[in-house]
């Protein structure tokens, strides 16, 4: 994390704008604080991704409180080859006053030169792959697939530059690693599955009451503990061990297989309030 930090900051003077990927289901969780500092006076682009499985009137929310802060913003899937269309227009926008200079200057035709940063999971290579329209970047839904940096030519008018996803050192509240592990951008391997699910069981119950029961009918009342909760899930979706046992660590996967899929309903973990 220290050495993609290093990289970061002896690339930036090559760089016309910084596009940062944050997760809309937790965007102020998924932002790496380290980058304002990097990014400096460079222009900026905030991409609020996975917005297709995040609650549209949350994500609303989001993109108001980064454009009142001055900032670029675009919500999309970046899956979605449809979203990047919007994508170029925001760019030229973004890096208007860069090309007038350059024009003065009588430079033309240089292209924008941007930077693609971002916590590790929250689908920076799937972006660029789906905006390059071929597979530029390596891709994959775990974090730390993207090991070192990368430039993608896409066309005269933008040049990428992909950079491993950094994590600052420590996290000062609790609950923002609680949220990236939720998402999957800290490794399931080094975490307890079945409190992680209870804790997104309890989230849920609490922003958005009724939604387990909608999803799994398994006679979820809004008065059960999220243990309960688990154990009907367990039963519901026949996570049952030899000797009629529950299953939890299956109905726990599950659970968390069904929310980081978008399955349960579109689901934002956090508000500009709260």
């Amino acid at each position: 994390m220290t050495k993609a930090k290093r990289m970061m900051q002896e690339d930036i003077k090559l760089i016309d704008l910084v596009i940062e990927l944050l997760d809309a289901r937790v965007p102020l969780a998924s932002r790496n604080p380290d980058i304002d500092e990097i990014a400096g006076s460079k222009s900026r682009l905030i991409l609020l991704n996975k917005s297709d499985m995040a609650d549209s009137s949350v994500t609303d929310e989001w993109y108001k409180y980064f454009t009142d802060q001055g900032l670029y913003v675009c919500k999309v899937n970046s899956r979605n080859a449809a979203d990047m269309k919007q994508i170029s227009a925001i760019v030229q926008q973004a890096c208007a006053a860069k090309i007038e200079r350059d024009k003065k200057r009588g430079i033309r035709n240089r292209p924008v030169r941007a930077m693609v940063v971002g916590i590790p999971n929250v689908g920076k290579s799937t972006f660029i792959n789906t905006y390059a329209r071929k597979a530029a970047a390596k891709t994959g839904n775990k974090p730390g697939v993207t090991k070192g940096k990368q430039w993608i030519k896409l066309g005269s008018n933008l040049e990428l530059l992909d950079t491993p996803g950094i994590l600052w050192p420590k996290f000062e509240d609790q609950s923002v690693g609680l949220k990236l592990a939720l998402i999957g951008s800290i490794k399931d391997e080094i975490m307890n599955i079945e409190e992680l699910s209870l804790e997104l069981i309890k989230m849920l119950q609490e922003r958005y009451p009724g939604m387990l029961e909608k999803y799994y009918e398994a006679g979820i009342e809004e008065t059960d503990s999220a243990l309960v909760i688990l154990e009907k899930i367990a039963r519901a979706r026949g996570c049952i061990k030899a000797g009629a046992e529950l299953d939890y660590l299956k109905a726990a996967n599950l659970i968390l297989e069904n929310y980081r899929n978008g399955k349960i309903g579109k689901i934002s973990l956090e508000g500009p309030n709260g």
